[in-house]
């Protein structure tokens, strides 16, 4: 990523107030489309709007596809349909094309729609906006090479040649029959080594990995990381080739998925930038505070229900944070064990029984050495084990441990199974749970040993 200087970008903004064509052309001339994004960030609507004007339509494409969502949805709002389809949509992959028409309003869509020349490349559109945004048909493209599998190698390199003029990266030639079922893979290697043969179904790789349309996005990116793929093909259910996914598509998808992921572990309810509105950060931000005030409203009340052992023994109290901390932070730490878990695709719904078995494992042998750390600290810091509170903190640790190690893989695995986004359970619900769970279990151990030993 490019660094702007206070300097450079007053040297920009003084060259747009001059409305200095030239000079304005040649800085964007060195700059990569990434890097003009990056620096419309830092321009207000209008300047990036002149700057826009004086990128050729290629770079002006790609610059689009490299602005965040919100920047891109405020460019593309100033401008009638009729320039954003000949200006971008026309120079685009037909993957990032619908990327783009799927943030617009359905108005907005037709009127794009109708106003592309390409009678072929608005189908191929119209087609991919059928599929769900989640699936591999949502994330394909249609640009590719394809040839017949009874093609001589002339013919196949001629068609080729023809085929490769609208297509910026070149990852797989791919091989279909008469019907167009996808039946194997040309290796480019293979055009070099057997310039002569009869028919391409001789030379090319057959069974090749290919994923259906409908697939989740998230399986595709499995695959893509198991096998290390660049692109993969897309079929309907009986085997034909409908198109196309490359790695960066996948490494986008993955980025927006852990992006969702850390928002959601952290507690924010929607998508936010650090440049969103106030509004929008507090709208994201305000539930979970609110749960969490409540959660700890219910933790008051179970305090004032125990007042009286908390009376009889005051230095109960004192270990409050420490029950309460370590229940979310063993929560915390299983369930995202297990969110990453199946997310990486290491773990299912299958194994959940042996997963949970492991983890009581892992709570009982820790739960151990923390009850038995602290007891040796309160017998010697509190004077002996006359008292009930090194029994109570110890007990009460033991079981904390062993419940938000269950709870905690036990939740992301519900969710999983319930099609909710498992990296919920990574975030406070776990910890406000725990720390309820947690008081409620420490209260009742600590009353009911001041009973028995009453």
């Amino acid at each position: 990523m490019k660094e702007f200087s206070p300097e450079y970008l007053e040297h920009i903004r003084q060259i747009i107030s001059e409305r200095n064509d030239e000079e304005a052309r040649r800085e964007l001339a060195d700059l990569h489309p990434a890097d003009i994004a990056e620096l419309y960030q830092d321009l207000d609507l209008e300047e990036a709007e002149y700057l826009y004007q004086l990128l050729d339509d290629d770079t002006a494409a790609d610059v689009l596809m490299e602005l965040d969502e919100d920047d891109r949805r405020k460019l593309l709002s100033s401008m009638p349909a009729e320039e954003i389809a000949k200006q971008f949509i026309d120079h685009l992959d037909t993957d990032d094309a619908v990327d783009i028409i799927q943030e617009l309003d359905e108005e907005d869509r037709d009127k794009i729609l109708s106003h592309i020349d390409d009678v072929e490349q608005a189908g191929d559109i119209i087609d991919l906006l059928k599929y769900d945004e989640d699936t591999a048909g949502g994330l394909m493209g249609t640009e590719m090479i394809v040839v017949n599998e009874n093609w001589s190698m002339p013919e196949c390199i001629k068609q080729m040649r023809h085929q490769a003029g609208d297509i910026d990266e070149i990852y797989n030639v791919y091989v279909v029959d008469n019907d167009y079922r996808l039946r194997g893979i040309l290796p480019l290697k293979k055009l070099i080594t057997h310039p002569s043969v009869s028919k391409i179904k001789h030379v090319m790789e057959t069974d090749p990995m290919a994923v259906k349309a409908d697939t989740p996005i998230d399986e595709v990116a499995h695959d893509f990381e198991k096998y290390d793929l660049v692109a993969m093909p897309v079929i309907d259910s009986i085997g034909r080739l409908l198109g196309r996914i490359t790695v960066d598509d996948v490494m986008d998808q993955v980025r927006e998925a852990q992006e969702r992921d850390y928002q959601l572990a952290s507690g924010l309810s929607s998508d936010v930038e650090t440049d969103d509105t106030l509004f929008t950060q507090t709208k994201a931000r305000l539930p979970w505070l609110l749960i969490g005030m409540l959660g700890g409203i219910g933790n008051s009340l179970i305090l004032g229900h125990f007042e009286e052992g908390l009376m009889v023994d005051p230095t109960l109290a004192l270990f409050i944070p420490l029950i309460g901390g370590t229940g979310g932070n063993v929560g915390t730490q299983s369930s995202a064990i297990v969110v990453q878990g199946l997310a990486n695709g290491t773990m299912s719904l299958r194994n959940s029984g042996r997963q949970l078995l492991k983890e009581l494992g892992v709570g009982l042998i820790n739960g151990c050495i923390i009850s038995l750390l602290v007891f040796i600290y309160n017998f010697f810091k509190l004077g002996g084990i006359h008292q009930v509170t090194p029994i109570a903190v110890s007990l009460s640790l033991m079981a904390v441990v062993l419940f938000a190690s269950v709870f905690g893989t036990f939740v992301p695995l519900t969710l999983e199974r319930l099609k909710i986004d498992p990296a919920l359970a990574t975030g406070p619900f776990i910890s406000i749970t725990n720390d309820i769970i947690g008081m409620l279990i420490y209260m009742s151990i600590s009353s009911g040993l001041m009973l028995a030993l009453s």
